[in-house]
C-alpha cells in the first residue's frame, strides 16, 4: 500500500529525502545568510556522510550546490583526513541536478542544469531511480513538498535559536508527520526522521 504525501501518493519505490541542517526556531540560515549554528561533531559528520552514501542523486538549489562543489573542485579537503575523503568520494560519485536560472555550466561532473523544477520530471526520475535521491536548499525542498514528492524529512535540529532568516519548511503548506527515528550527537544536534502522511 502505497504512503499518501502532501500532495498525493508516490508512485516510485525509491525515496526522495529532504534533509538539512536547522535551528532549533525552524530556520536554515540567518538573516545574513550564514549558518554556522555551532561547533562540529565527528559522529554528526559520519551521519551526514551516511546520508550521502546512500543516495544516488543530489538535487540542489544553486546556493547549496556551490558550498557543496567544493568537495570535488578542492582536492585538498579530501585529504585532510579520511572521513573527509569518504564525504568527498560520496558527493563526487552521485549524480547531481542544479536548478538555477543563472548558471550556464557546472565545475563538477555527473552534474545536469535544470532551469526550473518539474515535479513530472522528478517523479519520474524518482521511478526510475534505483537508490535514493536527496533534496537540498529550502526553496527547492519547499516545491518538492509542496508537490508531494518528498517522502522523508531528515531534520538535523541545533541547539541554538537565532529569531528570523530562511525557514528550513514551507511556511504556505500543511503536512502531517510520522517520526520513525531520533538521534542524539555529542554537540547537541538532534537528528529527527520524519515521514510525510500527507496533509
Amino acid at each position: 500500500m502505497e504512503t499518501p504525501h502532501l500532495a498525493g501518493p508516490s508512485e516510485a519505490f525509491t525515496k526522495l529525502i529532504y534533509a538539512t541542517n536547522m535551528s532549533l526556531d525552524g530556520y536554515i540560515e540567518d538573516e545574513r545568510g550564514a549558518f554556522d549554528f555551532g561547533p562540529g561533531d565527528a559522529e554528526l559528520f559520519r551521519s551526514h556522510t551516511e546520508l550521502l552514501q546512500s543516495a544516488g542523486t543530489f538535487l540542489y538549489g544553486r546556493r547549496l550546490y556551490e558550498s557543496m562543489a567544493v568537495w570535488e573542485t578542492d582536492a585538498t579537503l579530501a585529504a585532510q583526513s579520511d572521513p573527509m575523503a569518504a564525504l568527498a568520494k560520496a558527493w563526487q560519485t552521485a549524480n547531481k541536478v542544479v536548478y538555477s536560472t543563472t548558471l550556464t555550466t557546472a565545475p563538477t561532473a555527473n552534474t545536469r542544469i535544470e532551469r526550473h523544477f518539474d515535479p513530472t520530471a522528478v517523479r519520474e526520475l524518482k521511478a526510475a531511480a534505483d537508490s535514493d535521491i536527496t533534496v537540498g536548499g529550502a526553496n527547492l525542498a519547499s516545491q518538492a513538498l509542496k508537490a508531494g514528492l518528498v517522502d522523508e524529512c531528515q531534520l538535523y535540529v541545533w541547539p541554538t535559536f537565532i529569531g528570523r532568516g530562511k525557514p528550513a519548511l514551507p511556511t504556505d503548506a500543511r503536512a502531517n508527520l510520522e517520526l520513525i527515528d531520533e538521534r542524539r550527537f555529542g554537540n547537541g544536534v538532534v537528528l529527527l526522521r520524519y515521514r510525510t502522511l500527507g496533509r
